[in-house]
């Protein structure tokens, strides 16, 4: 049997952080190749980005899950953004088509699968956690994936 490698014996054996160490405020949260700071203030009406810190409308005795839930809703909505912004870019690089663009959220999907029968390009919501560099590759990957649209002669070849 191969051994195992070192870096991922790493991953492997590190305990993962309580709940409540994780989801609290004063807790750092991965984004765009850094950290955001969790902060509760009841002063918002919505989750806001301030200063390097995720500012979410909760009070000082939310519960982990709350915090949880909050932060990756903001996540979530920022990642739709910039996933679909990096895709419109690559797409008109390649001069192609933009494609319909969806967030995934299975537990071990790939960043970015392509699917030719739909013209359709699924991005993993947690892609928000790696660089802005590493986002537009990925997309720019997945964008040329897809087939290329078929030319007008090709089209009356077919027929």
């Amino acid at each position: 049997m191969k051994p195992r490698d070192p870096q991922l014996a790493l991953r492997l054996e590190a305990a993962a952080p309580a709940a409540g160490e994780r989801w609290r405020d004063g807790a750092a949260v991965a984004y765009l190749g850094g950290a955001l700071t969790l902060r509760l203030d009841t002063s918002l009406k919505e989750a806001a980005l301030i200063d390097g810190e995720l500012h979410l409308p909760l009070p000082p005795e939310a519960t982990p899950r709350q915090v949880q839930d909050a932060a990756e809703a903001w996540l979530r909505k920022r990642a739709a953004r910039i996933v679909e912004a990096n895709v419109v870019m690559a797409a008109r690089r390649l001069g192609r088509p933009v494609p319909k663009v969806t967030l995934s959220f299975a537990a071990r999907a790939s960043w970015a699968q392509a699917d030719a029968r739909s013209d359709s390009l699924r991005c993993h919501w947690r892609l928000i956690e790696q660089s802005e560099e590493t986002i537009a590759q990925v997309v720019a990957r997945g964008v040329a994936a897809l087939p290329a649209p078929a030319a007008v002669g090709d089209l009356f070849a077919l027929a």
